[in-house]
């Protein structure tokens, strides 16, 4: 007769066993976690392979490897008040976003390239998403959002009620009007939430917990060298695409140690000093089109 199979003893899946209790944040950081980090030379070969054959798996492999970067950046939005799995979301869109545009062959990691995708994602979602702060529309506003509360901090102004002379400084800083600065500080603190409130949950984790070291480790620093040389090429490929005179005078009034003056370059080329004024507009334009394209955005 055949042996009866007790059916109440069936094999689990091996791995991580989390508590029912655990939070969606916690069980995301478990699952990465089982992600290794690419060496080099395993990202580079992964890269090539996407890069010529289309292959999804290496594609799948270059996102997987970096998604604990992703959440290292989004720690760093979580004082805006959102909800922590959604900015981190929005930024592995941009990480895939990243990965579908690298070039191996150009020497960097992929992180480094990466990196801008990411925060332009994430930011996005929050500008998108301050319910009364819908100030996305032009660039400067989207920068006056983000640098607005760094230059409180490093004030020490705090959160509370600012007087004129607070305003003036800001703005002054900020190289903006007094207004805008006004403006722009009331509707943020709408959204203001103490750092010692708890977490809802059945937790004692406060959103101090979860905010951002600014201290600068020696991942950062490289982080940021690499993104140095990153906009190098950037500006190299961007400028091969201007004309020799747009060439010569963005070399020479934007970039040089010692810049020409509108006068100097209008004897050069027997132009007026507006019609230089012109052309170095134009070749700016130029040459932010093509850094746009590339995922860099660079204030000239």
């Amino acid at each position: 007769m055949a042996k009866k199979t007790d059916k109440t003893k069936e094999k689990r899946p091996q791995g991580n066993l989390l508590p029912a209790h655990t939070t969606s944040l916690q069980r995301y950081m478990t699952e990465i976690s089982n992600y290794p980090v690419l060496s080099r030379e395993e990202e580079y070969e992964l890269a090539m392979k996407y890069k010529n054959d289309g292959d999804l798996d290496a594609a799948r492999k270059l996102v997987s490897s970096n998604l604990k970067f992703v959440v290292k950046v989004a720690n760093e939005y979580k004082n805006y008040g959102l909800n922590t799995m959604d900015i981190i979301q929005e930024g592995n869109i941009g990480l895939m976003h990243a990965v579908k545009g690298f070039d191996p062959t150009k020497g960097y990691r992929i992180i480094s390239y990466a990196v801008w995708w990411i925060r332009a994602y994430i930011q996005n979602h929050i500008i998108k998403n301050w319910s009364l702060v819908k100030v996305g529309t032009t660039q400067a506003q989207r920068k006056l959002f983000y640098k607005l509360r760094s230059t409180k901090n490093q004030m020490e102004l705090g959160d509370g009620n600012l007087s004129e002379e607070d305003y003036k400084e800001l703005a002054d800083k900020l190289n903006v009007s007094n207004q805008a600065v006004i403006e722009m500080d009331k509707r943020m603190g709408s959204k203001d939430l103490s750092l010692d409130a708890e977490i809802k949950g059945d937790t004692d984790v406060s959103h101090m917990d979860f905010l951002a070291d600014d201290e600068e480790n020696q991942e950062d620093l490289l982080t940021k060298t690499q993104q140095v040389e990153i906009f190098k090429s950037g500006m190299k490929d961007a400028l091969k695409t201007l004309k020799d005179r747009e060439r010569f005078i963005i070399e020479n009034r934007i970039l040089a140690d010692k810049p020409l003056t509108l006068e100097e370059l209008g004897e050069k080329y027997k132009i007026s000093r507006e019609r230089v004024r012109q052309i170095e507009v134009a070749a700016l334009k130029k040459m932010k089109t093509v850094l746009k394209q590339k995922g860099i955005s660079e204030d000239f």
